[in-house]
C-alpha cells in the first residue's frame, strides 16, 4: 500500500491549545475544509464539520478551542470534542465523532497522510 504526504503547515504554528490551521482536502470529489490543531504535544487533524449538522466548527478563522483550551467546540450548535479523539462529549450530537484525518509531524512540518485506501485527498 503506497502512502504520500502533503504539507499542511510548519510544526511551529499549531501551538498547544492555540489556532488550528485550516486546509483544504478532496473528499468523495468535492472540496472540503479540514483543520489541524495542537493538544497534550500531539498534533491531531479533522474534516472542518460538526458530527450534529455539517456545518464548520471554527466561529473565527482557526479559533477552535473553547475558552479553556480542552475541548473542541462548534460554535453553531455547542458541541464540545475531545481534542485527542474527535469523540463528542457534550450538546447534541454526544457520542458522535468528527472525521479523523492521519497527520504526521516530521523535520519542522506537519504533514496530511494519504493512503490509496483513504476517501481523502
Amino acid at each position: 500500500m503506497a502512502e504520500s504526504e502533503r504539507l499542511i503547515c510548519e510544526a511551529q504554528a499549531l501551538e498547544e491549545g492555540g489556532n488550528g490551521i485550516r486546509f483544504k482536502v478532496e473528499r468523495h470529489g468535492e472540496s472540503v475544509s479540514a483543520f489541524a490543531v495542537r493538544y497534550d504535544g500531539e498534533v491531531h487533524a479533522y474534516l472542518n464539520r460538526c458530527a450534529h449538522v455539517p456545518v464548520e466548527l471554527d466561529w473565527q478563522e482557526g479559533q477552535f478551542f473553547d475558552h479553556s483550551g480542552l475541548y473542541l467546540i462548534c460554535a453553531t450548535h455547542g458541541a464540545m470534542y475531545l481534542p485527542e479523539s474527535g469523540r463528542c462529549v457534550g450538546g447534541p450530537c454526544k457520542g458522535g465523532r468528527l472525521i479523523k484525518l492521519p497527520v504526521r509531524e516530521r523535520d519542522g512540518q506537519i504533514y496530511l497522510c494519504l493512503d490509496a485506501t483513504s476517501d481523502v485527498r
